[in-house]
């Protein structure tokens, strides 16, 4: 048994170390041929592509350094629209001078005359975000160019890049792209070999470690448990604690430099989903994996309890089928990504308009969708709760419970079990709540009677990416109105 369990450990430590490894195993090399590829906007096309040659057809050894100049081309593009649309000074003075001490759209149609791209774009700035400003009567000439002042820079400095420039949100999501397509190694040559090299030495490793278990009488087993390095707050704990930070921090705000490790699984998201892997992808099939693997653990110490044995196998069978692969399947069908047993408020974003308006445009599956959705929130959960308890969800069907009753089986010693913890654990629970409740209801509110404000909230709109002020602004201009409105 020890035997095996020594080869099921050295497996496990080979593909860690491969996936690791994987990181740092390719090159480089961006073409305009990908740059065209991954860019759909002809102007903004040539716009990269003059913007800095020197990334062009050049090896580059390391992610991190393509990133940087990734994001530097980025830079220079922004720069070169900023010089060619901005509002000048000069043009600023003008228009004083010809709106007086009341401010007219049509001082702008006579300002800029010619029907050439910049022109065009100037008119249409001033008319988004200074629309507010018709009519209004100023008592001098000094208040309203103070007043252009300010909605020229927020042109300047937010419009520009909305529109013919690169937002922020562009810039990571094409870094992202532009990198991965520019990727040259061996995984990108034979990713179902690498696949099979990190993840499935991973679990055939780890099942061998876990399977001997079966031959130790059930239950549960603390001995030595408070001096395990892995289990306990020992060295190797610590490490494991970091390396699984540093994948959440880079997953939700840097996944350019982790396209190898999404690399790895794009022959499985092609077979589900019939479309290359994300990194969401990525993250829910570790997640299923890690249920699964540690799911076997769980069987294997608790199959004296029908109960645990039932449970176990419950949330394997929810996080596997209703998490990962339906939602995949219905992409791959041209149905909208939907888990069925995700209920909100835990999915947050059930009610936001796009997500509504997608299940309503998608036709008699949608609108399915959207009534069980709702009718799991007012008439499923009071009644499944009222009968069987919050265990029957966070047990029994949820993917967040079912990590914590396997993986997390282990490292229960670790968590507070004092009343004060218990006490500050319900405040958090109940205020994110109602804070949820109240958002939700604001959403609700905003989508059926198209009103912009929700007591004092802003409708967050995202099919209205227009000016600031009165117009409504979705949530990537939202920092934006905060900065104005200060």
């Amino acid at each position: 048994m020890k035997t095996i369990k020594t080869v099921g450990l050295i497996l496990f430590i080979t593909g860690f170390c491969l996936f690791n490894g994987v990181f740092f195993s390719a090159d480089y090399s961006l073409t305009r041929e990908i740059v065209k590829a991954q860019i759909s906007d002809e102007q903004k096309q040539e716009l990269f592509l003059q913007s800095d040659s020197s990334l062009l057809n050049q090896n580059v050894g390391s992610v991190f350094s393509f990133c940087c100049s990734g994001q530097k081309i980025f830079d220079v593009a922004n720069q070169i629209q900023a010089s060619t649309y901005g509002i000048t000074q000069e043009e600023l003075f003008e228009l004083s001078a010809r709106s007086g001490n009341q401010f007219s759209l049509g001082a702008v149609d006579s300002l800029y005359i010619g029907e050439d791209a910049i022109s065009e774009f100037k008119k249409k700035a001033w008319k988004d975000y200074a629309s507010w400003l018709e009519g209004r009567t100023f008592e001098s000439s000094e208040e309203l160019q103070n007043q252009l002042q300010g909605i020229a820079a927020n042109i300047n400095q937010y419009g520009i890049i909305n529109k013919v420039g690169f937002d922020r949100y562009q810039v990571k999501d094409l870094t992202y792209s532009l990198t991965k397509a520019s990727a040259v190694g061996p995984v990108k040559s034979n990713p179902i070999l690498f696949l099979l090299l990190t993840f499935g030495l991973c679990i055939a490793g780890a099942l061998l470690y876990i399977l001997p278990k079966i031959k130790l009488l059930p239950g549960i087993k603390n001995n030595g448990i408070f001096f395990n390095v892995m289990k306990n707050t020992g060295w190797l704990g610590i490490l494991t604690g970091t390396w699984l930070i540093l994948f959440y921090v880079m997953l939700y705000f840097y996944p350019e430099y982790m396209t190898q490790w999404i690399t790895l699984v794009d022959p499985v998201s092609r077979v589900l989903n019939g479309n290359e892997a994300g990194r969401f992808f990525l993250y829910g099939f570790i997640y299923t994996l890690c249920i699964l693997v540690m799911g076997v653990r769980m069987l294997i110490h608790y199959r004296h309890s029908k109960y645990h044995v039932l449970r176990t196998c419950s949330v394997m069978f929810f996080q596997t089928a209703f998490a990962f692969l339906i939602p995949e399947i219905l992409i791959r069908l041209n149905k909208p990504y939907f888990d069925f047993k995700n209920i909100w408020p835990l999915d947050y974003s059930f009610f936001f308009d796009s997500r509504i308006s997608e299940l309503i445009s998608a036709g008699t599956l949608g609108i399915f969708m959207l009534g069980w959705g709702i009718a799991l929130i007012i008439i499923g959960v009071p009644v499944l709760v009222y009968f069987f308890g919050k265990r029957w969800y966070c047990s029994w069907v949820c993917g967040c419970g079912g990590l914590a009753e396997t993986l997390g089986d282990p490292y229960r010693q670790l968590s507070n079990k004092t009343v004060k913890a218990w006490k500050v654990e319900r405040w958090m629970i109940h205020s994110v709540l109602v804070f949820a409740i109240v958002m939700t209801a604001g959403v609700i509110y905003t989508y059926w009677t198209g009103a912009s404000w929700f007591f004092f909230l802003t409708r967050i709109n995202c099919a209205k990416c227009m000016g600031l002020y009165r117009s409504r602004i979705c949530g990537r201009c939202w920092y934006r109105f905060l900065s104005v409105n200060g």
